[in-house]
Formats: structure tokens, C-alpha cells, sequence
């Protein structure tokens, strides 16, 4: 009774102490932040002019709540999940700073507001699609693949690769082939991403009992499996150009980026030390963020010039 006790005043404690930090960092701000700047450019290469700032605004801000909301509740589902790993069992949720009940509020709030950002002041398709990423990520994701098959990443990296369509409608109101091109892009991304994170953390999740491919298959067929989707990554990035979607900026840009993903994934397969799949899981993250970048930069000069 009296150690019952104790746990209840501890947990009332951990609530009161929570603070701004703990709620914002249960939106994964750097994840949404990169999220963001792929449905930015997507914004950009839907139009040749400058996009309207009602659609900027509301578009971006929309896209940013609901994917905060998702990440919200990936913290509330995979707590148990988290407190078993090294990297994530100081979570605010996992470490009792914030209630599931009071995080299941947060993320209710969040996505209502973004929902209704999306309908009213951008297109119903974009509001739809972005509630649609939503539950790929936080339910289809979250609580089914990635407790149920070793592929989990790549097929629910589908709802992590569609923010560049969703900004893409936001200023259009119809899908297009080259948004799709964008999806396909960070789709092909993702699995060498996270894999060179899951083969660095790989006893956590074995700890944990999540069945990802460096725990069922073994770290040196995840090493073959990113160095291949490296490769694929390479060919597909090459598309937008190939289809005259951009220019020789683009085509420059990423060639120099692919070489350098590559080269890690190389290294990671066939020379890695203690710290390669943490440097090639580094360098996957620069790759994204500047390899849109460079989208842009190119989309923007070849109508300037």
C-alpha cells in the first residue's frame, strides 16, 4: 500500500514538473522540421511563380501539426517500446513527465488544428491526404508494421515520403506525376536511412523485441540491403532530370550527393568500424535535406534566367 502510494506521488510530481520542452518534444521537431522543408519545395516546384502566402502559411502550418500530432502518438503507443531502448527511455511520456491521457490530448488538439488549417484555408485533398499520412504513420506504422515484419521501414515509409505531394496540392488541388517523383525520392530514402540507425542500435531493439532487419536477418544482410537501396536511390534521383522536371544544377547537385551516400554505404558494407552506420545515418539526413535544397535552387534559376 505504502509503495503504491509512493508511485502515485511520484507520478503526480513527474505531471507538474512537465514543461513547454517536454510537450514540444514530443512533436519530434527535427523530424517535422525535415518533413517540412521536402513539403516546401514540393509547394515551389508546383508553380512557376512564387507560392501565395496564405497557402505558405496555412499549408505549411497544417502539414506541421498534423505530423507533430502523428509523432505524438507514436510516443504514447511505443512507451513501453521506449523505455527499453538507450535512445529513447528518457522520452516524456516513457519517463512519466507527461500522462498518456494528457499526450492523447496534445495530439488531439494538434491534429484538429492542422486539419482545419488544411480545410479551410488550403484544399479538402491536402487536408485528406495529410490525415491519410497520419494514420500510415501513427497507426498503420506505429502500431501494426513495426511490431509485425521486418519491412516495417519500407512500407511505412510511404506516409514519412508524402509531405512533397501534400505541398504540391496544397498550391495546385490535383496530384501530379512529378509530386509522385518527389515521394518515390524520400520513399527510396528512407530504408538506408533508418537501417544504417538500426544497425547501430541494433541490441536495443533486440532488447525491445522489434523485428527490425538488423535483428531477423543479421547486420551484414541489412549492410547489403543499404548499400543496394543506396544504389536504387542513386537511379531514381536521377529522374527528375531525365524527365525534364529540373535541370543541370539538379542533375549536378545530386550526382554529388549520391557519390557521397555511396561512398558510406560502400564503407559501412565493406570497411565499417564502430562508428560508420552512425555517420552514414548522419550523412543520410544531409542528403535529404540538401538534395531538396538543390531541387530548389534549380527550379528557381531556371525560370530566372
Amino acid at each position: 500500500m505504502v509503495s503504491k502510494t509512493l508511485q502515485a506521488n511520484y507520478a503526480k510530481t513527474s505531471m507538474q514538473s512537465a514543461s513547454w520542452r517536454d510537450y514540444y518534444e514530443l512533436t519530434k521537431p527535427k523530424v517535422v522540421m525535415l518533413l517540412l522543408l521536402t513539403a516546401l519545395v514540393g509547394m515551389c516546384l508546383a508553380t512557376e511563380t512564387w507560392v501565395s502566402w496564405q497557402v505558405l502559411i496555412a499549408g505549411l502550418g497544417g502539414i506541421g501539426l498534423l505530423s507533430s500530432s502523428a509523432a505524438v502518438i507514436n510516443h504514447i503507443v511505443d512507451r513501453k517500446i521506449d523505455s527499453k531502448m538507450a535512445r529513447t527511455f528518457n522520452r516524456p511520456v516513457t519517463k512519466g513527465k507527461i500522462s498518456p491521457q494528457r499526450a492523447s490530448l496534445f495530439a488531439f488538439v494538434l491534429g484538429l488544428a492542422g486539419y482545419i488549417c488544411l480545410e479551410l484555408w488550403v484544399n479538402r485533398l491536402t487536408a485528406v491526404l495529410t490525415l491519410a499520412s497520419l494514420v500510415g504513420y501513427a497507426v498503420i506504422y506505429t502500431m501494426y508494421l513495426k511490431r509485425a515484419t521486418p519491412q516495417n521501414i519500407v512500407i511505412g515509409g510511404l506516409a514519412g515520403a508524402a509531405p512533397p505531394l501534400l505541398g504540391w496540392t496544397a498550391v495546385t488541388g490535383e496530384i501530379h506525376s512529378h509530386a509522385l517523383l518527389l515521394v518515390l525520392i524520400v520513399f527510396t530514402w528512407t530504408p538506408p536511412h533508418f537501417w544504417a540507425l538500426a544497425i547501430h542500435r541494433v541490441k536495443d531493439y533486440a532488447k525491445a523485441e522489434i523485428p527490425m532487419l538488423p535483428v531477423t536477418h543479421g547486420i551484414e544482410f541489412t549492410k547489403t540491403s543499404v548499400l543496394l537501396y543506396t544504389l536504387l536511390l542513386t537511379i531514381v534521383c536521377l529522374l527528375p532530370y531525365l524527365t525534364g522536371m529540373s535541370g543541370v544544377i539538379y542533375l549536378i547537385g545530386s550526382s554529388l550527393l549520391n557519390a557521397g551516400f555511396m561512398y558510406y554505404a560502400w564503407k559501412l558494407k565493406y570497411a565499417s568500424n564502430e562508428n560508420t552506420a552512425m555517420k552514414t545515418f548522419g550523412f543520410s539526413i544531409v542528403h535529404l535535406m540538401v538534395l531538396f535544397v538543390v531541387l530548389l535552387v534549380d527550379h528557381y534559376l531556371k525560370f530566372t534566367l
